[in-house]
């Protein structure tokens, strides 16, 4: 029911009434892809539907509703309150943070800075409204390998995009912030770059990052690390999509203050990951967890983008039983590549 409230208030009231079903499918719902005089398209689990104009869900193209040029005007007006200039900032990043940790991607006209940077985009021509799901329990099966002697190891996350990344690294944070049966709670920072772990709207976490975390909303990741470390001690940093130098250059420097760090990265697998990582990846990170489809760890793409909520009252050694439309596969290896655990949530 929240989803699916919060989705119907993104859009104005006037637009409300064609959003209704599609709005009832929130907790399914991923994507809202919206294009200057292109049919509306939404993503469900993997899959593509048009939105007709009735508000109805299709897989005909024919009957699809074509996206106007003011609607989206409208839209992004209503968003912003109406002040576009309050959110100039925002915008020339690319997106808009929605409230309940959504997020609204943005394309159009970049005006330029005298220094070549974007300083705002008009003329708006597309919108990609991301639904967040947050899904509690969804580290249940990886938590006891990712912590060792009663403390948090480091941990990278892999898997092509899509796939659930962040919303393991998310619930990781909270149950390693809140304490678990593997580890008493630890003070987490999270810098979130680009608003998608803690979900943050005006300052605030709309996601459950647990008690004892710190969200640095908005910041380079490399500074960022910096940041937390000189002003708030944090025993764990967790970053999503860690990737160049001086981020991984930030990473050791919190690993040489007793962090340990949390992070995600586009990859299908460790040699991938460590090239990326300048060849340095397997003497940073204690545990690497693969997430993939069907077809198994570090495969080709995933089957579907809708991560596992576990498995609920399983042995921690086990994997979470395969089901209908949540098809994962997960392996948890040590730095040296060997396999640890693997299962399919």
């Amino acid at each position: 029911m929240a989803v699916r409230e919060d989705i119907l208030r993104i859009f104005p009231e006037s637009m409300r009434n064609r959003w209704k079903k599609a709005a009832e499918q929130g907790e399914r719902l991923q994507e809202i892809r919206l294009r200057a005089e292109r049919p509306v398209l939404l993503y469900m689990e993997g899959r593509e539907y048009f939105l007709t104009g009735a508000g109805e869900l299709t897989g005909q193209e024919g009957q699809a509703v074509r996206a106007d040029r003011a609607e989206l005007e409208e839209l992004l007006s209503y968003v912003c309150s109406s002040s576009m200039y309050a959110y100039e900032e925002e915008i020339s990043r690319g997106y808009l943070t929605l409230p309940g940790g959504h997020r609204m991607g943005l394309v159009g006209e970049a005006v330029l800075t005298d220094g070549g940077k974007v300083r705002n985009l008009k003329y708006i021509s597309g919108m990609n409204i991301r639904i967040s799901h947050e899904i509690r329990g969804a580290a249940d099966r990886v938590l006891p390998w990712v912590c060792e002697e009663g403390r948090p190891l480091n941990v990278l996350i892999l898997s092509p995009p899509g796939c659930g990344k962040t919303t393991l690294l998310r619930d990781l944070v909270r149950q390693i912030s809140d304490g678990n049966r593997f580890c008493a709670g630890r003070t987490v920072g999270v810098v979130d770059e680009r608003s998608e772990i803690a979900g943050s709207f005006h300052g605030m976490a709309q996601n459950d990052v647990g008690m004892r975390t710190d969200v640095l909303d908005g910041c380079p990741k490399a500074e960022g690390m910096m940041l937390l470390l000189r002003s708030m001690a944090p025993e764990v940093i967790a970053v999503d999509e860690l990737g160049g130098e001086e981020e991984l250059k930030s990473v050791r420097q919190a690993l040489k203050c007793g962090c340990a760090v949390l992070a995600t990265m586009h990859a299908g697998n460790i040699r991938e990951a460590q090239e990326r990582l300048f060849g340095t990846g397997a003497s940073v990170f204690s545990r690497y967890v693969l997430l993939s489809g069907r077809g198994g760890a570090g495969g080709e793409g995933c089957f579907e983008r809708r991560e596992c909520a576990g498995a609920g009252g399983r042995s921690e050694r086990e994997g979470c039983p395969e089901r209908k439309g949540q098809g994962r596969r997960v392996s948890v290896l040590d730095r040296d590549g060997n396999s640890l655990w693997s299962g399919v949530c």
